[in-house]
């Protein structure tokens, strides 16, 4: 979603954007396992045992749905601002056949239309995941490659209600998780000079996803997954956060594989927000905490708007560097990475937030592009280089520019010193118009195509005619890929031209568009810009 309450604070994070549903219930409602209900009539229940305890699930169309499986304790109270709590096993039987609250978010501004199931509370730390079974046998002894899908939406807005893994788990025989973290302050606000128990609490929202992964790592078996053969992929602050495990340690082995669509880099480091919180509430010390702890979701959300986290910064704790550098540090024992972007990344922000807001929104977005330096040399730059550009497309330029060489960079340098790296474009423009607007290859519209998710079924920003045999086709071999991908390690193979690992050699780059192909430096006249202003990745 994009969020446009636009403060100098939120700058550098609307560029890690993505549209998707808004919550459909208030903050403070309360959630039970017990009073899950059944979200279609015609899927039918599968009970199976797990060490956890025995787990029913909606089986449908050669796949079951465990939705809204605890994999963390209530964050809460006490718990609030702190690292997650692995959750317990369970006592009877679980009930998993409807999705758990959404994490504690403001409501989309976009209004575009996703899962809005399950409601919204602060404890929300669940998991859904789709298996591939038989009618007798809903989890079997087989040992599925496992996909991990992290939600985007700058960190503060998004579920895992939105993705409907249940195609790619047919399609490939494997296994679809997708997962819940804490959002906004409650995710990402830093309390670390308040004492040692907050040190990485500007990255509590990694925090959930690593458990998240501990537990796909200590349970997906009895899923029909394989735990050791884990592949991470999410886009926009979902790419970013693959960018962020990449560059935490105590995600390491904890997944085998990564794809980052449209990553923001996470190349700066956390701020304070101590001083404007006690500035803001006229507190400090332990009166804040227990102040910051006591206020509810709703006084949470309003604070947020005053005192905004950013998601997707080194924190020095759970983040401990760039990722550009982790991918160096870690070598051959780093992953075999898929990255890339959409080629009009930037319309949909032009489109989306007002343009009296785009000068100021241009500067923190470009201090993405140059790691936190000044970017005056940078602006100029692009303004010099196409004159011709109104105003319109020079703001969407900067945009495009940040998620470029952010997939660049960690490509380039897996490719280098580790396993591997596969730089991609999506072109294909879309065909159908956005409030009037018709915005290309922008920002996010790949994932129906990374899902397979035509004709369209409700998924976020479905801007295609479904049932074009070109988009049906791309869909088709581009989930393929994915899947090819989170199998071997190599995504060659499953329907699209030979995609040789990106160099800085010869720029090999996969461009999906109706025709698909590869092109050697793709990037190189824009290219030329970055280098004469020392952002090149």
């Amino acid at each position: 979603m994009l969020r446009l309450t636009i403060r100098n604070t939120t700058i550098a994070m609307v560029a890690m954007l993505v549209c998707y549903s808004s919550p459909n219930a208030d903050a403070g409602e309360s959630f039970m396992v017990t009073q899950k209900t059944s979200a279609n009539a015609a899927e039918d229940p599968v009970t199976i045992e797990t060490r956890l305890g025995n787990i029913t699930g909606l089986q449908d169309n050669g796949v079951v749905h465990f939705r809204g499986v605890r994999y963390a304790e209530p964050p809460t109270g006490d718990r609030r601002f702190l690292p997650p709590v692995a959750a317990v096993p369970w006592t009877g039987v679980y009930d998993a056949t409807s999705f758990a609250p959404r994490c504690v978010q403001s409501p989309s501004a976009l209004g575009v239309v996703g899962n809005e199931s399950g409601g919204m509370n602060e404890d929300c730390l669940f998991l859904n995941i789709v298996t591939p079974s038989s009618a007798t046998n809903a989890a079997d002894e087989r040992r599925r490659p496992v996909l991990f899908w992290i939600h985007g939406g700058a960190y503060v807005e998004g579920s895992a209600n939105d993705y409907d893994g249940s195609v790619l788990a047919a399609q490939g025989d494997v296994v679809v998780v997708t997962i819940n973290y804490r959002l906004g302050l409650l995710g990402f606000v830093n309390l670390s000079s308040l004492g040692d128990e907050f040190a990485g609490s500007a990255g509590n929202g990694f925090r959930d996803q690593i458990l998240a992964l501990t537990w796909v790592r200590d349970n997906i078996s009895d899923f029909g997954g394989d735990p050791d053969n884990v592949t991470i992929f999410g886009e926009s602050a979902g790419g970013g956060s693959v960018h962020a495990l990449l560059a935490a340690p105590s995600a390491d082995g904890l997944y085998h594989k990564a794809i980052a669509h449209s990553p923001p880099p996470v190349n700066l480091p956390v701020d304070d927000h101590v001083t404007a919180l006690s500035a803001h509430l006229g507190l400090a010390g332990k009166e804040l905490v227990s102040k910051l702890r006591r206020m509810s979701s709703d006084e949470m959300l309003r604070l947020q708007a005053i005192v905004y986290p950013n998601g997707g910064r080194i924190d020095g704790t759970v983040v401990t560097r760039n990722t550009n550098e982790a991918v160096i540090d870690r070598g051959t024992s780093g992953v075999p990475l898929i990255a890339g972007t959409n080629r009009d990344e930037g319309t949909l922000f032009t489109m989306a937030i007002p343009p009296e807001q785009w000068d100021s929104l241009a500067q923190g977005t470009a201090m993405q592009v140059t790691s936190g330096a000044d970017s005056a040399a940078y602006l100029a730059a692009l303004k010099s280089a196409y004159p011709e550009d109104t105003e319109k497309e020079h703001h969407q330029r900067i945009w495009t520019d940040m998620f470029r060489i952010s997939a660049i960079g960690s490509t380039q340098r897996s490719t280098a010193v580790g396993p591997g790296g596969w730089l991609y474009r999506f072109d294909l423009s879309s065909t159908v118009a956005m409030r009037g607007h018709q915005l290309g290859a922008t920002h996010s519209v790949d994932i129906g195509f990374t899902f397979n998710l035509f004709p369209g079924t409700g998924f976020p920003l479905d801007l295609y005619d479904g049932n074009d045999p070109v988009v049906r086709a791309l869909a088709e071999q581009w989930s393929n890929t994915i899947i090819e991908f989170a199998k071997t390690g190599d995504p060659n193979g499953a329907g699209l031209p030979h995609w040789p690992r990106y160099s800085a050699e010869d720029r090999q780059t996969l461009i999906l568009d109706a025709e698909s192909r590869v092109e050697s430096d793709p990037d190189r006249t824009q290219r030329k810009l970055w280098e004469s202003v020392s952002v090149a990745p």
